[in-house]
Parts: C-alpha cells; sequence; structure tokens
C-alpha cells in the first residue's frame, strides 16, 4: 500500500512539474508576442509591412496586427483583447484614455484625408467646391450623387459624420451608400459603382493604380488627420502584455521609426504617405 502511495506522490510530482514548465513556456510565449489593434488605413497603405519587420528584427517580439476601424479597435482595448492601440479619432481616444481603459495617449503621426469620387465628377465639385469638403457634401447631397460611407465606426467614419454634421445635411436615400467595411474595400466599392467617398490620402495614393477615382476635394484643414498610439490598461486582464506594448511604443517614438515613417512613400509618390510628429 505504502509503496503504490509512493509511485501516486511521485507521479503528481512529475505531473505538476510538467504543468509548471508548460505555463512557464507559455508565459514566455506570450511575452515575445504583442497584438496590435489598428485602424485599417495603417495596414492598407502598406506601412505596417514597411516599419514593423525592424522592430520584430530588433527586440525579437512579433506584432500580430488586427486591423479594424477605430471603433472597433477601441472597443477591443475597453475588453482588453489588444496590448496597445494605433488609431486616429483624437476625441474618442482622449475619452478612452479618461475611462481609465488606456494608460495614456501620444501622438504618432499625421496625413489627411480627401475627397475621391468618378473622373466625370458628375457634380463638378472640382470647380464648384476644390478646397472645401462642407459645400462638396452639400452639394453631393443636393445632386443626390452617390456616395458611399465607411459605415463602421472607423476613424474615417467618424470623420465623414461630423462633416455632415456641419454641412447641417443627414444623409439618406437611395444615392447614401454603406459598406461596414474597411478603406481598401470601401475605395473598390466606391471605384465599381462611380461614386464619391473620403478616403485617408495614404490609402488611395497606395491604392490609386487599381481604382477608377481621383482626388476631388482637398486641403481642406477639416481634413487632418491625426494618428496616436496606446497602450492598454493592463487592469483589463491578466494576459496583456504591457512590458511589450510599452516597448513597441517606445521603438514607434524613436527619432530613427520616426525618421522611417516620414520616408515611407517618398520614392514611389513623391511625398510621405504619413508625416512624423511625436513629441
Amino acid at each position: 500500500m505504502k509503496r503504490i502511495l509512493s509511485i501516486l506522490l511521485v507521479s503528481l510530482l512529475i505531473i505538476g512539474g510538467l504543468v509548471g514548465c508548460s505555463n512557464n513556456k507559455a508565459q514566455s510565449d506570450t511575452g515575445k508576442r504583442i497584438i496590435l489593434a489598428t485602424t485599417t488605413s495603417t495596414r492598407d497603405s502598406g506601412l505596417l509591412d514597411y516599419i514593423l519587420p525592424n522592430f520584430e528584427e530588433e527586440t525579437g517580439i512579433k506584432v500580430d496586427v488586427i486591423a479594424v476601424g477605430t471603433g472597433k479597435a477601441l472597443e477591443m482595448g475597453r475588453k482588453g483583447e489588444a496590448d496597445a492601440l494605433l488609431v486616429h479619432a483624437k476625441p474618442s481616444e482622449e475619452e478612452f484614455v479618461k475611462e481609465g481603459h488606456g494608460l495614456y495617449r501620444k501622438d504618432v503621426m499625421y496625413n489627411d484625408f480627401v475627397l475621391v469620387g468618378p473622373k466625370e465628377d458628375k457634380g463638378n465639385l472640382k470647380e464648384k467646391s476644390p478646397r472645401d469638403i462642407v459645400k462638396g457634401l452639400r452639394l453631393i447631397a443636393e445632386g443626390n450623387y452617390k456616395f458611399v460611407s465607411r459605415g463602421d465606426d472607423s476613424g474615417t467614419h467618424k470623420k465623414e459624420k461630423a462633416l455632415w454634421e456641419e454641412a447641417k445635411v443627414k444623409p439618406e436615400g437611395e444615392w447614401y451608400l454603406s459598406s461596414g467595411s474597411g478603406m481598401a474595400q470601401t475605395l473598390k466599392i466606391a471605384s465599381e459603382k462611380q461614386a464619391y467617398t473620403i478616403t485617408d490620402r495614404a490609402t488611395y495614393l497606395n491604392l490609386k493604380d487599381k481604382l477608377d477615382l481621383e482626388i476631388i476635394i482637398e486641403k481642406d484643414d477639416r481634413l487632418f488627420n491625426q494618428y496616436g498610439v496606446i497602450p492598454v490598461n493592463p487592469d483589463k486582464n491578466e494576459n496583456i502584455n504591457n512590458k511589450g506594448a510599452e516597448k513597441f511604443i517606445e521603438w514607434l517614438l524613436s527619432e530613427e521609426t520616426q525618421k522611417q515613417i516620414g520616408e515611407y512613400g517618398k520614392d514611389k509618390f513623391g511625398m510621405p504617405l504619413f508625416v512624423p510628429n511625436a513629441k
């Protein structure tokens, strides 16, 4: 009987040791990865593919990118489903931090939004309103010209809704379409339907060779597009890799990475697709 108990005890100790090793390995593997919830524009513009390999090589930390609209990225942060956020809806980001979901928010870079549309430009917006997005939206609504919205609570969608509100227009009717998709897919739909849409300049430029669309309205101060980075509060989830997130943010805001961001797009488009402005 004593022999049987001894064997059972040894077996339990061995199993316990294996479980402990397994847990330690899982924790170690987790420490070598971070989940970055971000807007689709940072992916569709090609920026992340351009800069992230350097971070992964320098630190050994793998970045799992979840590209969704800003609204969904913030929701992932609230649920503790991401370690860091890279998004572009500053008021919503500041509220996210104020509510305790994020530790802080830092500016990273900016670019701008543009209104794109068919070369035919049925509303003649390029001539009537080349620098006034609010007037342009009014003309679209008055003429019932097709417009495709992201419709996904993304940073771009939030900007669009604010502009319609400023134009004192409630967009509805057969002319107003909602894609419920990311920027690349929305641009594709707008191109197919020969409709207008609002996009970040970077994604449009990266995809324009595949689109039958051109820039109609640009360089209105209302179209400024700021990006920010936020580490998710580790109190949200015991599995949040805060150390990895902080290391990523430190790298993203570093002088070297900021310079790299500012170079992206110059060789292909003759201009940077993002302007670094970390402080």
